[in-house]
């Protein structure tokens, strides 16, 4: 029977608990939100929410065509320009998600003979990346210069070096100024997705880069979502214009993708110009990351420090990790659930977003939710 091996997989999904449904939000939830990726509340604020509305009135419901044929409005080149600027970077080029950017930069940076380093705890998007690339790729590591190092050593020819700068599952840093001398000592070149750096990390929120002194470096090309801190939908990448200049040329996510939506790019720009002025934002979702922390900790809960914005909760297996998510919901508290095969090493976590508008009160009720629910 066609596709008769799909009914087999889905068994084997559900005795391992890790069958995935859609489970539809409505617009006005009651549920206290730390799942979703808006980092600095402003999904609903209403200044992003009339940018989107007033790109929409004034360029469309959509882009009409790839921006090589007409998805290219003026708006796109006003986001591009502030988000380049913002960030300490040339250039930027927009694309219709961040995933469509990380498989831009890596496969138009990693050519053929070329050798792709890529970290072990690296985003789904870096990976597919790399497997697209037609370049070698190579996973090293976590978060380890002398395994970037070695790793180089094995390669005599252009060579990148590809991480996150915060990891989505446990919210840790990587060490961007020592994984920068590593690659420099052998003239790669470094590809970092920002994506929950970004209004979280840097002065104001100008991203991990920006903090670590990398920001402008013609050897360092950032790439970002407009889906997290920003509130809207899409992704950059960020760099020296001349290699933008060549993803405009090569990258067939660029190429053959439909332009961002207006509406997007004007949520994603409103947003922008809000963190400029507030930039306050950006210190205070590091405050709560911190406090769920402590408040988790010191329930006994194994929860992993956090340098930005995510801290994970250790669970003892898939099901129970479910379970507890499960548990937390009815409880009237929506968390992430991972498991395998979104985290690396295998074990299942509850994933809490700290939000820069969640108050104390909302954090202390978060916290006892999670205790009281616990396996």
């Amino acid at each position: 029977m066609a596709f008769g091996w799909i009914d087999r997989q889905e068994r084997v999904r559900s005795r391992r608990g890790l069958v995935r449904t859609l489970r539809p939000r409505p617009a006005d939830s009651p549920l206290l939100d730390l799942a979703s990726n808006d980092y600095l509340g402003l999904t609903r604020h209403p200044e992003v929410v009339e940018g989107a509305a007033r790109a929409a009135r004034t360029w469309g419901a959509g882009a009409t065509g790839s921006r090589l044929v007409t998805g290219t409005t003026e708006l796109h080149g006003e986001l591009e320009r502030e988000l380049a600027d913002f960030c300490g970077f040339e250039a930027a080029l927009v694309f219709s998600s961040g995933y469509a950017a990380n498989l831009a930069a890596v496969t138009a940076l990693a050519p053929l003979r070329s050798l792709v380093v890529s970290d072990a705890g690296n985003h789904a998007s870096l990976i597919d990346g790399c497997r697209l690339a037609r370049g070698t790729s190579q996973v090293v590591e976590h978060a380890d210069p002398d395994a970037v190092r070695k790793a180089l050593l094995t390669h005599d020819g252009p060579a990148v070096y590809v991480s996150d700068t915060v990891f989505s599952v446990d919210g840790d840093a990587a060490p961007l100024a020592p994984l920068a001398e590593a690659c420099r000592e052998h003239g790669a070149g470094l590809v970092l997705d920002d994506a929950h750096g970004l209004g979280v990390l840097g002065d104001g929120g100008r991203g991990a880069p920006h903090a670590a002194g990398l920001a402008g470096d013609d050897d360092v090309v950032v790439t970002v979502t407009l889906s997290k801190s920003l509130g809207s939908q899409g992704g950059a990448v960020l760099g020296p214009a001349r290699v933008i200049d060549h993803l405009v040329n090569v990258a067939r996510t660029f190429i053959f993708d439909t332009g961002l939506a207006p509406a997007a790019a004007g949520a994603a720009l409103a947003a922008l110009r809000l963190l400029r002025r507030e930039p306050e934002r950006a210190a205070r979702a590091r405050r709560v990351a911190g406090e769920l922390h402590t408040r988790l900790t010191a329930a006994g809960l194994e929860a992993v420090r956090p340098d930005a914005a995510v801290v994970s909760v250790r669970a003892p297996s898939p099901e129970q990790a479910v379970a507890w998510a499960a548990d937390c919901r009815a409880a009237g508290l929506a968390v992430g659930c991972f498991r395998p095969p979104s985290v690396p090493d295998g074990i299942s976590r509850l994933r809490l977003t700290a939000r820069a508008d969640l108050s104390e009160g909302q954090i202390e009720r978060a916290v006892q939710v999670i205790g009281e629910t616990r396996p």
